[in-house]
């Protein structure tokens, strides 16, 4: 499949969203997206990378690692897409046992919400 073979980001409408909050979000979010580019498609994207989840040519959906500030306070924001609830799931446990596990010594904890 080639990048304009995946499916547009709007039509995948089952999404969710975790806000960490860590005081180095730009080291995590370039650890992740260092990690996962050995693996998958990683792209950099306005404020970020997107990470394409295709292995073995499955699409699952798509994961965008964002650092934003917020009233002068930058947070590290986990973005998922999928076409379904399980694939929810799938890229919530990938992305946030991977951050849990880099961030362990900082105590970095990811919880997911639908939006």
């Amino acid at each position: 499949m080639t990048t304009s073979q995946y499916p547009a980001i709007e039509t995948l409408t089952v999404r969710s969203r975790a806000v960490v909050e860590t005081d180095r979000p730009a080291r995590y979010a370039k650890q992740l997206a260092s990690h996962f580019g050995h693996k998958i498609l990683v792209e950099e994207i306005e404020g970020g990378h997107r990470l394409t989840f295709n292995r073995d040519g499955n699409f699952g959906g798509y994961g965008d690692v964002l650092v934003q500030q917020v009233d002068g306070v930058e947070r590290l924001v986990l973005l998922t897409y999928a076409a379904t609830g399980e694939g929810r799931e799938r890229l919530e446990g990938v992305l946030g046992r991977h951050l849990e596990r880099f961030g362990e010594k900082d105590g970095l904890s990811v919880t997911f919400l639908p939006f």
